[in-house]
């Protein structure tokens, strides 16, 4: 009994984890904002965007440099510790500690800082245009996984009537009521069908591998995704999604627009660091700096000597004449490291001003160019903004169509229904031919398929124009 449980639950377990695994569109949007390969190249922007502004926020600060050089020095040249010349051969070894700090530039760099945030605005905007491109994407062949979905299960059911024909039919040719041809037919029509059904499984499974690469999700990886039925997916009414209403609202809301307007706001920017640039600018320097060599020299002690100056001859004696005050005489010995680096310790602070008079012109064409930039940038906002709109017109027109198509494709399946059960009723008393009645029945699922085909479509249609208006993809 216990192995029978084990087994059981062996069977159950697993068919319990595969339906969890089913994919709404929520869950096939939020992965796809994670792992989609444009949406993290968007955010390698993203983030390249907010090093460039990292670094115009850290040009505002004073600079600070630490240098030592170690050489040898021979032949004439100046002693760095006494700045006098020498002709002997030495080692020595500086320091220097230096920087500066810009006190005025016009703008410049308050304008460069201002123009980095813009742009890094605008690669996060550009981010959300990347995803929701995606989230359209995804939307659009889930919907086709729906649509192929519900064909295998039309073709199944066509599959089903024509077996159950086939069968009755062969009970009638057994029984001698029908000629044997008849049933040929209808092994045909089955062969067709079971075609039909493996067309509409490849073509099932084609969409989960383009949805799978659009996930960035591994081609083997299970993956089923929820069938919601189609006629209980909201749709707003088509009246509040008039294409002159809805354009209005995107211009506001499409992240796209945002970061055009943000791209120029960073272009005038940058045309005032530009204009800056050919101004004056003061700033500030420091220098620390102390030097050693290994020919230094500094005393060590002292000795007293009192020389004599001379003699004198008093009385024909000869007498040495000392001065008063004896003489100090200093010893020297080499200058220790250390000591030589702080003695020599040497420091300086000043100004700076620099006028740009002559630069090649790197400056003026650097602020022509900034201005066409920002020329291209508003022709870039006045196509784009004409794109949108050409698009929400276009989806509107789209959807109004696919709803009439919709629309009609119900009313061919009500009469292609109606002329099968007739023809089905007929055939029954052997009133009609197979051929008649697999015609009647090809022609029902052809009409079945198109009215599925119209309405993901007209769903679809719908969804792109709500996506527009600022809704998002939600089914």
């Amino acid at each position: 009994m216990g192995k029978r449980i084990l087994g059981i639950l062996m069977l159950i377990i697993p068919a319990t984890l595969f339906a969890q695994e089913k994919w709404g569109l929520r869950r096939c949007v939020d992965y796809a904002m994670q792992n989609n390969i444009s949406v993290k190249q968007a955010d390698v922007q993203a983030r390249y965007s907010a090093l460039q502004l990292q670094q115009a926020k850290d040009n505002k600060i004073p600079t600070a440099s630490f240098g030592t050089g170690f050489g040898l020095q021979f032949g004439r040249s100046i002693d760095p510790t006494t700045n006098l010349f020498t002709t002997t051969q030495l080692l020595y070894q500086n320091y220097q500690l230096q920087g500066g700090a810009t006190i005025y530039s016009f703008g410049r760099l308050k304008n460069s800082q201002l123009a980095a945030d813009l742009n890094l605005q605008a690669a996060y905007a550009d981010v959300e245009k990347t995803k929701n491109d995606v989230a359209l994407n995804v939307a659009s062949y889930y919907l086709q996984l729906l649509a192929a979905k519900e064909q295998i299960e039309i073709v199944q059911v066509q599959i089903a009537q024509s077996k159950t024909q086939y069968d009755n039919t062969k009970k009638r040719v057994d029984a001698g009521a029908l000629p044997e041809l008849n049933l040929v037919e209808l092994e045909s029509q089955l062969a067709t069908d079971s075609s039909n059904l493996i067309t509409a499984k490849a073509t099932y499974e084609q969409n989960l591998l383009v949805m799978r690469a659009l996930l960035n999700m591994d081609m083997a990886a299970p993956f089923e995704i929820e069938t919601p039925p189609v006629e209980l997916i909201p749709l707003e009414p088509i009246a509040e999604l008039q294409p002159d209403y809805v354009y209005q609202l995107a211009i506001a809301t499409q992240p796209q627009q945002k970061a055009n307007d943000l791209r120029i706001k960073g272009a005038e920017k940058n045309i005032l660091a530009a204009k800056a640039a050919l101004n004056p600018s003061l700033s500030g320097f420091y220098s620390l700096g102390s030097t050693f060599n290994n020919q230094a020299q500094s005393p060590i002690g002292s000795y007293t000597v009192n020389p004599p100056l001379g003699k004198v001859s008093i009385d024909g004696t000869d007498y040495q004449v000392y001065p008063n005050n004896p003489y100090t005489i200093n010893t020297y010995g080499k200058t220790k490291y250390f000591n030589q680096i702080g003695n020599n310790f040497s420091q300086s602070i000043g100004l700076n001003i620099s006028v740009p008079i002559f630069n090649n012109g790197t400056a003026r064409n650097a602020l022509q160019n900034s201005k066409l930039n920002l020329e291209n940038l508003k022709l870039t906002k006045d196509l784009a903004n004409q794109t949108l709109q050409s698009n929400i017109y276009t989806a509107y027109s789209n959807a109004i169509s696919s709803m009439e198509k919709y629309n009609a494709s119900g009313r061919s399946v009500e009469s292609s229904q109606k002329a099968f059960d007739f023809a089905t009723k007929r055939y029954e008393v052997g009133l009609l031919s197979t051929l008649d009645l697999i015609t009647n029945q090809n022609n029902l699922l052809r009409a079945k398929l198109q009215q599925l085909a119209n309405h993901y479509d007209y769903v679809f249609k719908m969804k792109v124009l709500e996506f527009y208006k600022g809704q998002g993809i939600k089914l």
